[in-house]
């Protein structure tokens, strides 16, 4: 798309783009850091990955066989 264009007409697809990013609202680092980590926290209780699954609902668990390679 940007071979058929112009360089005229490039550079105000640059600027149009700028102009709609200079209005979107910013915060600092630390207070999305300190938010995230908050946010992790908070669901790391009831998370499988951190907690594991308990073995009576894990469907992978259990006698069901396994597979032979020969």
């Amino acid at each position: 798309m940007a071979r058929d264009m112009s360089d005229k007409e490039i550079l105000k697809m640059e600027l149009d783009q700028l102009k709609k990013e200079v209005s979107t609202p910013r915060t600092a680092v630390s207070a999305n850091c300190t938010d995230t980590i908050a946010f992790v926290e908070e669901l790391a209780p009831n998370d499988p990955l951190i907690k594991g699954v308990p073995d009576d609902k894990n469907p992978y668990k259990g006698d069901k066989g396994g597979c032979i390679i020969t």
